[in-house]
């Protein structure tokens, strides 16, 4: 098991946003929570004319293969549930949604995909009425930190601030060294890791094995 498997693991159970998936490739050490993932291909799928968007869904991509995993280690399938309202033929709005959603996993999040999956559940004679704009979420504030690994961590661009949705924002467990944080929005969130982990890595002890994870987008 990686070091950075292990700290999957460790927090799965705590994890409310959702499982980890991993940023980039084995390399990077960079890790980001399934719902700012859910989050950011939501918005980018809605704004596709003509889909209603449903269920979304981000996982491992060789978590269902049952002859064994076929796709590239830490890649992802994207599996999306939409309506589709009537005035474009419907092969033409499936790829539409695809590469749109192929798009922001991957130039906007730094993803690697193994495949998008979708699925018509309706299809409409009219977009449904625009909702309600939804009351804004309460602001949320950075946990206060004076570890010397968080505070480099906090002068990378692109860093929005530490967060504690998997615990303290500064995990050590031996010689590895597990940083939480949030990113700036419309900031790649891939670009940023790499940068933070950087950083990280030449401020912690020698050896260290260090993994970033974000968490929230800002």
């Amino acid at each position: 098991m990686t070091t950075a498997e292990g700290w999957t693991a460790a927090v799965r159970d705590r994890l409310a946003p959702g499982r980890l998936l991993p940023l980039g490739t084995a390399a990077d050490g960079a890790w980001i929570t399934e719902r700012t993932v859910r989050d950011l291909l939501g918005a980018a799928g809605a704004a596709v004319r003509g889909v209603v968007p449903g269920v979304l869904r981000i996982g491992p991509a060789h978590e269902d293969e049952e002859d064994g995993p076929t796709a590239a280690p830490g890649s992802v399938r994207i599996t999306a549930a939409f309506a589709a309202v009537t005035g474009r033929p419907l092969p033409e709005l499936a790829e539409g949604l695809r590469a749109v959603l192929l798009a922001a996993a991957e130039d906007a999040i730094g993803l690697v995909v193994a495949s998008v999956d979708l699925r018509v559940t309706e299809l409409l004679d009219a977009h449904p009425p625009a909702a309600a704009p939804a009351a804004p979420p309460p602001g949320r504030t950075s946990p206060a930190t004076d570890d010397p690994l968080a505070l480099v961590a906090l002068g990378v661009p692109g860093v929005a601030g530490v967060t504690d949705a998997l615990g303290p924002p500064v995990r050590r467990h031996g010689d590895d060294v597990r940083l939480e944080l949030a990113v700036t929005a419309g900031r790649r969130p891939l670009d940023v890791a790499r940068s933070v982990r950087t950083a990280v890595t030449a401020a912690a002890p020698e050896g260290a094995a260090v993994t970033v994870v974000v968490s929230e987008l800002r």
